[in-house]
């Protein structure tokens, strides 16, 4: 089940991403300060989409090997560190959307994240607040430019 809305949301993800980018294109090209701000923030949040359909592929393929069985499946493939006294310990693992992480779990409570690389949450975080930066300011440029 989780894969299949890992893959939902890479799909939501890819979608959103290049209706922004169109969108974010288009007002660009308008001209004018607010456009291009807004714009850009639409363009931002084109890439935040991508990142986020990147890390989510990631966790889409870890899902795929641990819920495949038959032989060499336990401990969990994903989650294994190569030295055999710590994965013996391995029990289960949890998917995080938000932000988006693979995380294994032994049997001692302990827990560790797997298969996403580590500059994926950062880079969503900080193209969200840049987005969302883009998107007050072109706010506030609007209200101080006056109409004709």
């Amino acid at each position: 089940m989780s894969l299949l809305l890992c893959l939902l949301l890479v799909l939501g993800a890819v979608a959103a991403g290049v209706a922004f980018y169109a969108k974010g294109m288009a007002a660009v090209w308008k001209g004018g300060l607010t456009h291009s701000l807004r714009g850009l923030a639409f363009v931002v949040a084109a890439s935040a989409a991508a990142i986020y359909a990147w890390g989510m592929l990631y966790v889409a393929g870890a899902v795929l090997e641990a819920e495949d069985g038959g032989t060499d499946s336990s401990p969990i493939r994903p989650c294994r560190t190569g030295v055999y006294e710590r994965d013996y310990w391995i029990d289960d693992y949890q998917v995080w959307y938000v932000p988006v992480r693979f995380v294994c779990h032994r049997r001692d409570g302990t827990t560790y994240d797997e298969g996403v690389p580590g500059y994926v949450n950062p880079v969503l975080v900080g193209l969200t607040v840049t987005g969302v930066s883009l998107a007050v300011g072109a706010g506030f440029v609007d209200r101080r430019v006056p109409r004709s």
